[in-house]
């Protein structure tokens, strides 16, 4: 059948757009997926990576589940950069994730065998009755994921009957110039496969590519199979993109993805051939010839989806026994960044990488605010520690890093608002949502008490200006109302480290009262010490400057637990 310009030029952006729509639905089948599981995706990782073993597994069970090895690999290499995983652990889950993403070849090879027609359009509208639901709304957009990911492979194997490429004498001689017995051809093809995927940041559409090329028979297996090699170097480039910016250690599991894929590439070109064989014969496909058209178009997508299992399915169970070594060579191709000085300003946690979900987004928001209390912990350490310094240049040395602490503070709350008002414009669970008003809480009262560390700082600056001293007395009462403020600063980022189920806002509201109560008693000792001249107004007035802001301080720190604990913020005292 010949065809014009203008029929090949429709099929071609029928291609495009059903490659648009598998992408799509994979996004959305994923992200309603970890919408539905929410944090329980995280606990999964955190719980079942015990061993090498139950990492692998747990890799598995997630990719499977969410569709995405991307996912669940950026999920891997964020937990890592959070210090939530280790490395050893992270490479172990990271195994599974490639023997999880072969489901997603299976379900290729049913939809180029099987009529998904008659299934599609019923998940269609079932999927938009759920979506308006809004009870069920995430398994409506599940639903219609899974149906624009089928509908996709339906357009595509029809644009593939309507290109009918096996009589199409340029496109035959064109893949059959290849010498397919050769091992420069295949490394060729591998590197193609390795470039599309790094460009498309898909396997899932070059891997659709790869099955429709075969199965229409133009395309040999042999360079079908190191097409999908090369898939699998190039998806490590997502985890690899989004690992950019993070610590030594997240940098280092995406490098051990990339390592990984490679050295398995590497020992399958060394016995390619048999291997593919070998894949071959168990599926019952005959890469020689013997067999008619038909046969050959229902058998490759499966020798395909075979291939790709096999492949990660060996690799895995050839270096599962070798993580440790494979930890060691990551661990030595990427060294740890001289630590710079904690004042100069960075997020650590945040990450400008691709890929992310509204539920791991808010996870790396809330690990970034946890960090942001640690350091207004040690700025406030450091007014501590102004109050006893007497030489001068110390003095000012150590006066001008709480100054720049306090920037750092501005700076932090701007930078994760913003980034929780860019997570807030996807679509977002009611409990996402209320997460993102209690993070925003939570960092505006952290700032809060970064002015407050800083107004400290400065009485004591005016001090030492006006040449005053405080007695024994005062000093004494001072440090232990720091005593009690830092005691409070340390349960607030307890309350970071530890899920809210398993903290108490009790052991904070008692240290509150203390602080309260501790502030009364000295503001009416004061009075009557100014009153018995045992010091002058002005050093009883700076005296009283201090403690009233540290009791300012711990109401800022008991806005923040109540914030965190999801409790309405409470009037200060």
């Amino acid at each position: 059948m010949n065809m014009d310009t203008s029929q090949y030029l429709v099929i071609f952006f029928q291609i495009l757009g059903s490659l648009a729509l598998l992408i799509y639905g994979m996004k959305v089948m994923s992200e309603a997926l970890q919408k539905m599981a929410g944090s329980q995706l995280r606990h999964i990782l955190g719980a079942m990576t015990t061993n090498r073993f139950t990492g692998m597994l747990t890799g598995t069970f997630i990719t499977c589940a969410v569709q995405s090895s991307s996912a669940t690999t950026v999920m891997t290499v964020s937990f890592v950069n959070a210090g939530l995983l280790t490395l050893a652990q992270a490479i172990s889950v990271i195994m599974g994730a490639n023997i999880g993403t072969t489901f997603t070849a299976w379900i290729m090879s049913l939809g180029y065998n099987v009529d998904l027609t008659i299934v599609v359009f019923p998940a269609f509208f079932l999927g938009i009755m759920l979506i308006y639901s809004k009870k069920r709304r995430y398994f409506g957009d599940f639903l219609f994921g899974i149906a624009f990911l089928f509908f996709s492979l339906v357009l595509l194997s029809s644009a593939g009957k309507a290109l009918d490429l096996e009589h199409n004498p340029a496109v035959i001689d064109f893949f059959g110039s290849f010498d397919t017995k050769s091992h420069f051809t295949i490394v060729v093809f591998l590197l193609i496969g390795t470039l599309i995927t790094c460009i498309v940041q898909s396997s899932a559409a070059v891997m659709a590519i790869t099955i429709l090329l075969c199965s229409t028979g133009v395309l040999p297996i042999y360079l079908g199979i190191a097409l999908v090699m090369g898939e699998n170097i190039g998806t490590t480039a997502t985890a690899n993109l989004a690992a950019l910016g993070a610590n030594a250690q997240a940098r280092r599991a995406a490098l051990a993805h990339l390592v990984f894929n490679v050295f398995g590439v590497i020992w399958v070109l060394c016995l390619f051939y048999p291997f593919v064989d070998f894949v071959c014969s168990i599926v019952g496909y005959d890469p020689d010839g013997g067999m008619s058209a038909a046969q050959k178009a229902k058998l490759l997508p499966i020798v395909l989806a075979m291939f790709h299992t096999c492949f990660n399915v060996c690799n895995t169970g050839v270096l599962i026994w070798f993580i440790p070594q494979l930890e060691k060579v990551v661990c030595k191709l990427i060294k740890p960044k001289a630590d710079k000085e904690d004042e100069d300003f960075r997020l650590r946690f945040i990450q400008a990488g691709i890929m992310k979900t509204p539920e791991l987004s808010v996870f790396e928001a809330q690990q970034e605010i946890g960090s942001f209390g640690e350091r207004i912990h040690r700025m406030f350490s450091m007014v501590r520690e102004l109050l006893d310094t007497q030489d001068s240049k110390t003095f000012d040395k150590l006066y001008e890093r709480i100054e720049k602490y306090e920037g750092i503070s501005d700076n932090m709350e701007i930078e994760i608002a913003k980034y929780l008002d860019q997570v807030s414009d996807a679509h977002l669970s009611d409990d996402t949502k209320a997460k993102i008003r209690a993070m925003l809480r939570e960092i505006s009262e952290i700032e809060s008490i970064g002015d407050s560390c800083f107004n400290l700082a400065r009485t004591i600056k005016r001090k030492g200006e006006n040449k005053e001293e405080f007695t024994a007395k005062q000093s004494e009462n001072i440090h232990q109302m720091f005593k009690l403020v830092d005691e409070a600063l340390t349960q607030m980022n307890y309350m970071f480290a530890h899920e809210r189920h398993s903290i108490s806002l009790n052991h904070t509201y008692n240290i509150e009262t203390e602080i309260n109560n501790y502030r009364t008693q000295l503001r009416n000792q004061n009075l009557d010490d100014v009153d018995n001249h045992l010091y002058t107004y002005g050093v009883g007035t700076l005296y009283m400057d201090i403690i009233q802001e540290c009791e300012k301080l711990g109401d800022y720190v008991v806005n923040v637990a109540e914030a965190r604990m999801g409790v309405r913020t409470s009037e200060a005292v």
